[in-house]
């Protein structure tokens, strides 16, 4: 059972995330929230997922993020926002997010995005994904350190950056989606990063791909 927890503003948006959920077979509802200081003060710590608006009155979830980080380091974060605007998506990422969705997409596909970041990937609508490859790849790339990624490693690396989900790669390189995962783990330690997003973030900056 993933357990999910909400913070949006919006109440229609929010009830209907939170009866979207509570439908769905493996997934729970733990709680909602309309602030971000709510959730920070009141999260259970039990959720797996907590899905953060951006745009929440006083604290933004931008700005929230990090502290939430830092009281449950375990918990993975989806950030929805109705606007896929480049300063945002850049702060999301770098705070530690480890999706971003819009709020336009599709409930079956938040679905899928919250199983994928349960699993421990990094959902990101499909605009999004191809704006942080392009503000990233406009950094100009450090010198590349050796981090002594097997070739496997770095096709996978470069599906990630490419957007692409567990599942996708496993069909894409005709390997099994527990094959993927131990590659993405290794990726991880040899990167010294904790997200996909992170991952690609330090690919790019550092020239890996």
């Amino acid at each position: 059972m993933i357990r999910i927890s909400i913070v949006e503003a919006h109440r229609d948006f929010r009830t209907g995330l939170e009866a979207l959920i509570e439908a769905a077979d493996g997934y729970a509802c733990e709680d909602t929230f309309v602030r971000a200081e709510e959730a920070i003060e009141k999260l259970s710590g039990n959720e797996h997922i907590l899905l953060l608006d951006i745009n929440l009155p006083e604290m933004s979830g931008v700005a929230a993020l990090p502290l939430i980080k830092a009281k449950f380091p375990d918990l993975k974060i989806i950030m929805l926002t109705m606007l896929d605007d480049d300063n945002t998506v850049l702060e999301a990422i770098m705070a530690g997010a480890n999706g971003y969705l819009l709020k336009s997409t599709k409930p079956e596909q938040i679905l899928r995005s919250i199983r994928d970041c349960y699993e421990g990937g990094s959902p990101m609508s499909g605009s999004i994904a191809s704006k942080v490859l392009r503000l990233f790849k406009q950094y100009i790339p450090q010198k590349n350190r050796e981090y002594t990624l097997t070739q496997r490693e770095i096709e996978v690396l470069n599906l990630l950056v490419e957007g692409l989900d567990n599942h996708t790669i496993s069909n894409r390189l005709f390997i099994s989606f527990e094959t993927v995962r131990n590659h993405i783990r290794h990726i991880y330690q040899k990167l010294q990063v904790h997200s996909k997003s992170q991952a690609v973030v330090k690919a790019l900056r550092e020239g890996l791909v």
